[in-house]
C-alpha cells in the first residue's frame, strides 16, 4: 500500500467513525436528549471524538503490522435514555443510527463507483481502492456493530426490544461483553465478518 493510500484510508476510517458517534447524538437529541450536543460531541471536528486506544494506538498497530484491513472507533457519544420522550422507541433509534450511517455510507461508496465507472474516461486507481475501502470498513463496523454483544449497538437493539424479564436476564451479560468478544477474536470467528464483507463488496461493484 502506497503511504497516500495508508494517509487517506485514516482519514476516511476516521471519518466513518465519527459520523456513527455523531448520529447517535444526532437522534438522542431528536427524541429530547441534549447530553451529545451539551458535550460538545454533534461535530465532525475530530478532536472530541478520539479514543486512545481505538482511534490512535489500533489503527497505529494494524498499518505497522501490514494488516489487510484498517478498523478502529471513535469515543462513544454520552447519551442519557431517561430524557427521552419515547424511551423504547429512543432506545432502539439512537441504537440503530450509528449502524445505518455506516451502512449509508457503504451505499453512498457503491453508487459513486458506479458513476464514475460509467464514465468515459477512467479514473485514478486510486480512487477506486480508496471507495472500495470505504465500502469494506462501512460494512465492517455496520455489521460488527449489529451483534447482541455489550456494548455493541446491536446488544442496545436486542435490550430495547425484549420483554422486561428477560431485558432483565440479558443486561447480566453486559460485564462480560468485552471477553465474549475476545474469545471470537482470537478463535477467528470474527473472520467470518471480513469474509462476509469482501465478498459483499465484489458483489457491489461487480467483480
Amino acid at each position: 500500500m502506497s503511504p497516500e493510500f495508508i494517509a487517506l484510508s485514516i482519514v476516511i476510517l476516521l471519518f466513518s467513525v465519527i459520523i456513527h458517534e455523531v448520529m447517535h447524538g444526532v437522534m438522542a437529541l431528536k427524541f429530547g436528549d441534549s447530553t451529545a450536543q451539551r458535550a460538545g460531541r454533534l461535530t465532525l471536528n475530530p478532536i472530541p471524538h478520539i479514543d486512545p486506544i481505538g482511534t490512535l494506538l489500533l489503527p497505529a498497530l494494524l498499518i505497522l503490522t501490514g494488516s489487510p484491513i484498517l478498523f478502529g472507533w471513535a469515543k462513544p457519544v454520552p447519551v442519557n435514555p431517561l430524557n427521552f420522550s419515547n424511551l423504547k422507541r429512543g432506545e432502539l433509534m439512537v441504537s440503530a443510527a450509528g449502524i445505518l450511517s455506516n451502512f449509508g455510507l457503504a451505499a453512498l461508496a457503491v453508487i459513486i463507483y458506479h458513476i464514475l465507472n460509467g464514465l468515459p474516461q477512467t479514473f485514478p486507481a486510486i480512487v477506486g481502492s480508496l471507495l472500495q475501502f470505504t465500502i469494506m470498513i462501512n460494512l465492517i463496523l455496520g455489521i460488527f456493530n449489529l451483534l447482541p454483544i455489550p456494548p455493541l449497538d446491536g446488544s442496545k437493539i436486542l435490550l430495547s426490544q425484549l420483554p422486561y424479564n428477560l431485558a432483565k436476564q440479558f443486561q447480566k451479560i453486559e460485564p462480560y461483553g468485552f471477553l465474549i468478544l475476545l474469545i471470537l477474536l482470537f478463535t477467528g470467528l470474527l473472520g467470518i465478518i471480513f469474509t462476509i464483507v469482501r465478498t459483499l463488496t465484489r458483489i457491489l461493484l461487480g467483480f
